[in-house]
Order: structure tokens, then C-alpha cells, then sequence
């Protein structure tokens, strides 16, 4: 289950203000495609409501050819896609997904550049789970000072940096380079793409007639041996 929905915002405005009043960068490792824009729809609330103090301005850079591309598709379709609280804003004439600040990479050099800017800021980069990607080069950066934020907004997979990240790895190794972790490692709850076991149940009775077999394909050993037997139960 994922758990009573936080409010993301207050959140995010919370991790963003304490980074940056120690004088460091929140890095967000997110996957291209859905989770990087919905950091943006909360990052530009954040903007509109002044809930970070002190950092007027604060720069977002997004990291990611990938993301870029996809962030423009959602700005095409947003009078097809888009739910009512966006649509709100749209007819406010406010972009969503789009604020102040908000700095987009394209090429390596843009990416290299980031890490040349020394005032505190939000780099969001995949890949999510930090395997691959340009968010590599932004740890080898970040990882080491205990000033900076590195944010998880998704799941990690067990056996990616990710994961190791988030169980507490004081060690890890980028490029062939050890680097120490410093940083402030933090997950934020109960963000997800997926439906979650109450859910999937739901999906599972909706069927007219019960299906004779399920097989249950995605998710950890464990995870997927109790919601087998949840369904077998109900």
C-alpha cells in the first residue's frame, strides 16, 4: 500500500529550504517521462506561494535530453491530458509545468556547466534509479558534501545505486572512482506511477468473469509472493 498521499509540496518545499540554508544542491535522480514533470507542477507551486525563504529566484535545472523532450509533448497535449486542477491553470494562462528559473540542458557541455554554478540549486536528472545517465555525473559532484540533498521521488530496484543509496551505503563507486556519501539521503513517501496492492485488487474484481489464472510478473521476490496469495485469499 502506499500509504496516506502526503502533501508533496509542503514536502519538497521543506527538503529544498533546509538544503539551501546549509548552503547546498538538492539533487533529484527521476525518471524522464511523468516524474520529472510532476516535480516541476510542484516546484512552480512552491515558486507561486513563496514557500522557500531566503532564495528568491532559485535555479531548477533539468538534466536530461529525454525529459526535455517529453516535458514538450506534455505542454502540446495539455487541452487532451491535462486534469482539472492543471486545466485551472491553464486557463489562468500559467504553464503548469513551467517557472522562473527553470533551466533546461541539452548538450554535454550544458550538463558539465551545471556543476560550475556554485550558488544552491535543484538539478533534476535520470536516469531514476541512477544506473545510468547523466544523473551519475551530478553524484560524483554531490555525493561528498554534507551540505547537498540527494531526494529519491521513485522506487529503487534492489541491486541499482539507487537502493544502495537509500540503505545506506557510505561508499559507493562512480567511473571507476570510489566516492564517499555525505550527502543528505532522503525518499520522499508513497510517490508512484503504479497502482498499489489495494488497487490492483480493485482492477482484479472488476472482471466480469474471474480470470482462471494470474500471473503476478512485477516487483520484489517477497512482494510478489504475498499480493499472489492476497488474491488467491480475496
Amino acid at each position: 500500500s502506499h500509504g496516506e498521499k502526503p502533501d508533496y509540496v509542503q514536502l519538497l518545499a521543506k527538503i529544498i529550504q533546509e538544503t539551501f540554508d546549509r548552503g547546498g544542491n538538492l539533487v533529484i535522480p527521476s525518471f524522464a517521462l511523468g516524474r520529472t514533470q510532476e516535480m516541476l507542477y510542484f516546484i512552480r507551486q512552491i515558486k507561486a506561494d513563496d514557500l522557500v525563504h531566503g532564495h528568491d529566484g532559485f535555479k531548477v535545472y533539468v538534466d536530461s535530453p529525454l525529459a526535455n523532450e517529453a516535458t514538450t509533448i506534455f505542454s502540446e497535449h495539455q487541452y487532451d491530458c491535462f486534469d482539472e486542477e492543471a486545466m485551472d491553470l491553464i486557463k489562468k494562462g500559467i504553464n503548469p509545468i513551467s517557472f522562473p528559473g527553470l533551466k533546461v540542458s541539452v548538450t554535454s557541455d550544458d550538463s558539465k556547466a551545471i556543476n560550475y554554478d556554485e550558488e544552491p540549486k535543484v538539478i533534476i536528472s535520470a536516469s531514476g534509479m541512477c544506473d545510468a545517465g547523466r544523473i551519475k555525473h551530478h553524484l560524483k559532484h554531490n555525493l561528498w558534501d554534507e551540505r547537498n540533498t540527494i531526494l529519491f521521488v521513485g522506487y529503487q530496484a534492489v541491486g541499482t545505486l539507487g537502493r544502495a543509496l537509500i540503505e545506506g551505503a557510505t561508499d559507493v563507486k562512480l567511473f571507476g572512482e570510489p566516492i564517499h556519501v555525505a550527502a543528505h539521503i532522503c525518499q520522499m513517501p508513497g510517490i508512484s506511477g503504479h497502482a498499489d496492492v489495494n488497487g490492483l485488487l480493485d482492477w482484479a474484481k472488476a472482471f466480469e468473469e474471474k480470470p482462471q489464472k494470474v500471473f503476478v510478473t512485477h516487483g520484489e521476490d517477497t512482494v510478489t509472493e504475498i499480493f499472489a496469495k492476497r488474491l488467491k485469499e480475496d
